[in-house]
C-alpha cells in the first residue's frame, strides 16, 4: 500500500476537518487495504462522524489511491 499518498490525500482534507474544529489521524493501512483512521476534535464525537469517513476521507482516498479499499475509524 502506498502510505505516502494517503498521507498526502489526508494532509489535503485536514483543514475541511480542522475549520469545525476536528481532525483525522492515519492509525495503519492494513494489507488487505483498509485504511485506519482516529477522527479527534469535534469530529470524534460527532453524529455525522461516519459520513465524513465514508462520504468525505473514504471517498479522497481511493480517489488518489484505487487500492485501498475502505476507510474505518478507530477508537
Amino acid at each position: 500500500m502506498d502510505k505516502d499518498k494517503v498521507k498526502q490525500v489526508i494532509e489535503k482534507i485536514r483543514p475541511q476537518l480542522q475549520m469545525d474544529g476536528g481532525d483525522v489521524e492515519l492509525i495503519e493501512i492494513t494489507d488487505d487495504g483498509t485504511v485506519k483512521v482516529r477522527l479527534m476534535g469535534h469530529c470524534a464525537g460527532c453524529m455525522h462522524a461516519q459520513q465524513t469517513i465514508k462520504f468525505g476521507i473514504e471517498r479522497a482516498i481511493k480517489q488518489f489511491v484505487p487500492s485501498i479499499k475502505e476507510v474505518v475509524a478507530v477508537p
